[in-house]
């Protein structure tokens, strides 16, 4: 199995269960790892050959800076479901971690974080 790994993607939402994340937003991060074979992309040179970068970016940023969810589990798991979608075929499982860096959360911590892991590993 081969790997494809889009890491830190930035992104601004209104993800939250409080009423002032939906209204002021706040920063998000990405981390999404796709589960490929790559070997005939590397043999041909070839982008039909493999994932599209931008396809998995534009699916993360459309959820992601979309319609808001209260729960960062769901944005993971609606970008996994439609990253697993849109790839039925080339991609056999992803990884996605979504990153709060701000939640409004009193004391001291880097961030919050979710990863989901999915897929079709024995089609």
């Amino acid at each position: 199995m081969d790997y494809i790994h889009l890491r830190e993607l930035q992104f601004f939402g209104y993800h939250g269960v409080l009423p002032e994340e939906n209204v002021l937003g706040q920063r998000f991060r990405a981390n999404v790892s796709l589960a490929v074979n790559v070997q005939k992309a590397g043999q041909t040179d070839e982008l039909d050959n493999t994932v599209s970068y931008v396809g998995v970016y534009d699916i993360c940023k459309e959820i992601i800076e979309g319609k808001p969810f209260k729960l960062i589990e769901a944005v993971a798991e609606t970008v996994a479901s439609r990253i697993l979608e849109a790839y039925k075929g080339q991609v056999f499982g992803c990884r996605v971690e979504i990153i709060k860096p701000d939640p409004p959360i009193p004391g001291h911590y880097k961030e919050v974080a979710v990863e989901i892991v999915r897929g079709r590993f024995y089609e």
